[in-house]
């Protein structure tokens, strides 16, 4: 280490939280760099469990800061309740949390507008979360953004919030939206802005030296790499570069400091919201999937859609980031299946085709080739030795090694941080 990246491989929701909260205890820092609250992750400790949007999960552990860096969109309310949340476990925020100055703002018009332009999609949305994402990146482009920087002069703020919302209220009416009362969004930003404040520091130079002199950080992607705005089938995509090139625009960090990339990787596929999704399973079989692992949305509550594992987009995946070691989630949940299948290509008009030649089209049309394995009966969230797991389970685990030529790190078998079993 000076640094080590977690990214999901998937497309989200593979239990990044939980790896990230048992890493950062080794951790001096630890750092989300893009995405907003349109990610979820779950912690938990002890008898509890946390969901948290913004605040990176490693913040639990005593001597781990946590850093919200500038590749972060921000939404004040979110924020404010995620701090709230801590502060009722007892956790002192005064030195455990760094926002930077340049995370732009999610405010009343991105959500409303995020919403507008969904319904009005009809039967072509996109499966938006409806927080205001996409609408606060694209003013993150065009230069209409707000920043959390502009918060420090709340006169200046106040005059670029107006601008920008009697703007977008115009949008809103022709969308048959109520408008954003200005009035009454300042009110509440002006008590949310307090709050923030105290927390505002510029992270170039914390991270840097951090390198310098050799503190371990530790980075938290917030979506699935199948969600990438470049690299994943547009416009089925979140609003930021997943990847883990986004450290170092999100975060200011040279790539060069990163000493490995760790690949999460669920025993199956879900996603949630539209778009392609080669591997996806129907009827009671996703069903039992989704009950069993409780696979809906940690944001919205929505509920995933189920599939096998895709080692074929998996591949690609771990191509793109060079990634140096992966973990297995959710592995228990595969339990009592009689037959467990793995994506190993695509098949597309009669040839093979690869995940990085796909747009949203053909991902659509691909037909997976599947080979298949025995399933194991046995209840394998007490295990803690890989000796011990079922010989089925083993050569699973053995076979996706081999296929994608990337050390398994470890497999989760549980939501509680020691329900892990390591590797031979």
């Amino acid at each position: 280490m000076p640094a080590v990246s977690v990214i999901g491989l998937q497309w989200g929701d593979e239990g990044k939280g939980k790896i990230v909260d048992l890493l950062a205890g080794n951790a001096d820092y630890v750092v989300r760099y893009h995405g907003g609250n349109n990610a979820g992750h779950t912690v938990v400790v002890g008898t509890k469990k946390f969901f948290f949007h913004l605040i990176p999960s490693g913040i639990f552990h005593k001597n781990t800061t946590a850093v919200i860096a500038n590749g972060v969109i921000l939404d004040p309310e979110v924020l404010v309740a995620e701090m709230d949340t801590l502060i009722k476990e007892g956790i002192n925020l005064s030195k455990k949390l760094i926002i930077s100055p340049r995370c732009h703002l999610i405010l009343p018009y991105h959500k409303k507008l995020d919403a507008a332009y969904e319904n009005a999609r009809g039967k072509k949305k996109l499966g938006t979360t409806k927080v205001g994402i996409g609408p606060t990146y694209s003013d993150k482009v065009s230069y209409n953004g707000i920043r959390v920087y502009d918060l420090i002069d709340w006169k200046d703020f106040c005059s670029k919030f107006e601008f920008q919302a009697k703007i977008k209220n115009k949008i809103l009416k022709t969308f048959g939206v109520p408008p954003v009362n200005i009035s009454k969004s300042l009110l509440r930003l002006k008590k949310l802005r307090t709050r923030i404040l105290p927390y505002i520091k510029d992270c170039f130079e914390v991270l840097n030296d951090a390198v310098r002199r050799k503190k371990k950080i530790l980075f938290e992607g917030a979506h699935g790499i199948m969600l990438d705005l470049d690299w994943s089938p547009y416009p089925y995509t979140t609003a930021s570069n997943t990847i883990v090139g986004g450290i170092n625009t999100g975060s200011g960090l040279p790539f060069k400091s990163l000493d490995s990339v760790i690949g999460v990787v669920k025993a199956f596929t879900s996603r949630v919201g539209e778009g392609p999704l080669p591997t996806e399973i129907t009827g009671r079989l996703a069903v039992a999937l989704r009950e069993r692992g409780g696979e809906y949305g940690t944001t919205t509550g929505r509920p995933r859609r189920m599939g096998w594992l895709d080692l074929e987009a998996l591949r690609f995946s771990c191509k793109i980031n060079n990634v140096s070691e992966i973990v297995i989630t959710k592995l228990d949940i595969l339990s009592g299946l009689i037959d467990i299948k793995v994506c190993t290509a695509y098949m597309l008009g009669g040839r093979k085709i690869n995940y990085a030649g796909c747009g949203y089209r053909e991902l659509a049309r691909v037909k997976p080739v599947y080979r298949s394995f025995p399933g194991w009966i046995e209840d394998i969230s007490e295990i803690r030795t890989y000796s011990k797991l079922p010989k089925e389970c083993r050569n699973y685990l053995e076979f996706i090694a081999k296929f994608l030529d990337v050390k398994i790190k470890f497999a989760s078998v549980g939501a509680e941080r020691n329900a892990n079993v390591k590797m031979k």
